[in-house]
């Protein structure tokens, strides 16, 4: 019991108010070291590490603003002096303190080597081609094969009588795919399910691939053309 006893308790208050202070300016002090490393390393996110007699300081920025600062001295615990989570210790705050001028020092430093070093760094580049050439004829070519991808799911569409499906052929030991949709084709595949899209809604192949199967695709075409000759043979068959 402490009824009618004379003694001070510490006034806890007091010391945490100070503490918080204390970090709220170091806080503004880093957050714009934190800030000029986010400008410095051309990235929103990351972290860098500053060595000083003491010990050695970490900077970690998200969106340009300090996330945390993080001191670990020579020899004892590692100290957040500033955190999104809780605030330090005060005497581990004070301690971290006595090295932060080291910190800032640093930071000044790693700056100052960064001065003049684009200075002999040549922006008079080489001249570079242009890709019209190529992107032109490479669209003139998928545009052919479209047409007459085209008029292939327009034909088995009609017969088929669905609005979906596929006709798949294959032609020395590659397998070929064409999807259509109604009377258009949604795409044409070669090498399977992990094959090139000679044809699709998304983008066009490239340049290499339309090289590789483009003089294949005439036997794809003649795959199709055999189908549709076998199909005209099985009504022929019938009879009424």
């Amino acid at each position: 019991m402490t009824d009618g006893l004379d003694v001070d308790i510490a006034d806890v208050d007091a010391v945490t108010e100070q503490r918080d202070e204390v970090v709220a300016a170091v806080r503004d002090h880093a957050g714009r070291i934190a800030y000029g490393l986010a400008k410095l390393q051309g990235g929103d996110y990351g972290q860098r590490e500053f060595k000083t007699a003491g010990g050695v300081w970490t900077v970690k920025y998200e969106g340009g603003d300090l996330q945390y600062l993080r001191f670990k001295p020579k020899s004892g615990s590692e100290t957040y002096v500033v955190s999104t989570k809780q605030p330090p210790d005060p005497e581990a705050l004070a301690t971290a303190l006595t090295d932060y001028d080291a910190f800032v020092a640093a930071f000044n430093d790693h700056v100052a080597s960064l001065d003049g070093v684009l200075d002999d760094v040549a922006t008079e580049f080489p001249a570079l081609e242009s890709t019209d050439t190529v992107v032109a004829e490479r669209d003139r070519i998928v545009a052919r094969i479209r047409e007459v991808c085209d008029t292939m799911a327009g034909e088995l569409h009609r017969y088929e009588g669905t609005d979906y499906g596929t006709f798949a052929a294959r032609v020395d030991g590659t397998r070929w795919e064409l999807k259509w949709e109604a009377s258009s084709a949604s795409y044409l595949r070669a090498g399977g399910s992990g094959g090139v899209y000679v044809l699709s809604q998304y983008e066009p192949p490239s340049a290499v691939d339309l090289r590789e199967y483009v003089p294949r695709f005439e036997g794809f075409v003649e795959a199709y053309n055999d189908h549709v000759r076998d199909l005209e043979l099985d009504l022929r068959e019938i009879t009424l």
